[in-house]
């Protein structure tokens, strides 16, 4: 996973154990359908500027939400949760996103990249909060594979901003 963040969880079992299970459920669900529609998204300016100046960093940006959503994936199974009935929405709306976004040229890319981190960012610091409140010892793991995960969108956020997205 990104940023050396490794999940050591023993099984659904383990993974599980004494964890406040709506609120897991709902962390992982929603924060697997984001980082689904994420990659979506980076799919479609991928097909649209690809070979372009802007497309090694769209890619590199990718490859981060890529690992966040293998991770999630592997965080569902070890959860036991159940993926979000609107993942063909996610994969059909990130991808027009993206390539919509794209169309406008590497400015409305990097708008829509900025946009959509930032937005993703404060969604990584409520939960965090979250599992703050509920008991930072029981979901260390968690913890820091969010952190680690909200840390990648602000710098991506930010490579948007280098990139001219407030132009």
């Amino acid at each position: 996973p990104a940023g050396g963040v490794s999940l050591r969880l023993c099984g659904t079992r383990a993974a599980s154990e004494g964890v406040n299970k709506p609120v897991i459920d709902r962390i992982i669900r929603v924060d697997h359908a984001g980082e689904y529609g994420a990659n979506r998204i980076y799919a479609g300016q991928m097909a649209v500027l690809g070979r372009s100046s802007v497309g090694p960093i769209i890619q590199q940006m990718w490859n981060h939400e890529k690992e966040h959503l293998a991770t999630f994936s592997e965080l569902m199974v070890a959860y036991r949760v159940r993926p979000t009935a609107l993942l063909p929405l996610w994969n059909v709306a990130g991808f027009v996103l993206g390539a919509g976004s794209a169309f406008l040229g590497k400015k409305g890319a990097m708008a829509c990249t900025v946009a959509v981190e930032e937005s993703i960012s404060d969604h990584y610091n409520s939960q965090i909060r979250t599992l703050m409140e509920e008991d930072p010892e029981k979901y260390k793991e968690l913890l820091q594979i969010i952190k680690q995960f909200r840390d990648d969108e602000r710098e991506h956020h930010d490579i948007g901003i280098e990139h001219d997205a407030e132009a």
